[in-house]
């Protein structure tokens, strides 16, 4: 088991992740960790950094897929849907393509896959360098 690492004291904010979870968490209990949960974390951990996030569709609160929606101002926006790699580990995949796109592109995007999966939870980080407030890899 891990001991659990402090708050951050200072004005930095960093992504948030496995580490982060009370020491009583076995790691293989970090898969079901439940989807409610990992929203409302990313949403303090932008609050912590500065950054805008809002939930601006709620899924299954257990077991409901997660997508962002990356709002980089002038830079236009991109979607990041979570998936399985591999090898089953969580990770970040760029749903729209690695290049902004216009936000029209991006709400159809959410559109047909809310269409797919009702229990899907949109979250919108606005953040010009398109931070995201997970640690898991993008593939």
């Amino acid at each position: 088991m891990r001991r659990p690492q402090p708050p951050s004291t200072g004005a930095e904010a960093r992504a948030i992740g496995r580490d982060d979870l009370p020491a009583l968490v076995p790691d293989s209990e970090l898969a079901r960790l439940k989807s409610r949960l990992r929203v409302q974390a990313a949403v303090r951990a932008c609050a912590a950094r500065g950054v805008s996030a809002t939930v601006v569709r709620k899924g299954d609160d257990d077991a409901g897929s997660i997508l962002v929606k990356q709002n980089m101002r002038a830079n236009g926006f991109r979607v990041l849907a979570q998936v399985r790699d591999a090898d089953g580990a969580r990770a970040w995949l760029a749903g729209t393509g690695e290049a902004p796109v216009a936000e029209p592109i991006a709400d159809a995007y959410i559109a047909r896959q809310v269409g797919r999966d009702s229990d899907l939870w949109v979250i919108e980080i606005e953040d010009a360098a398109g931070w995201l407030p997970f640690t898991e890899k993008r593939i």
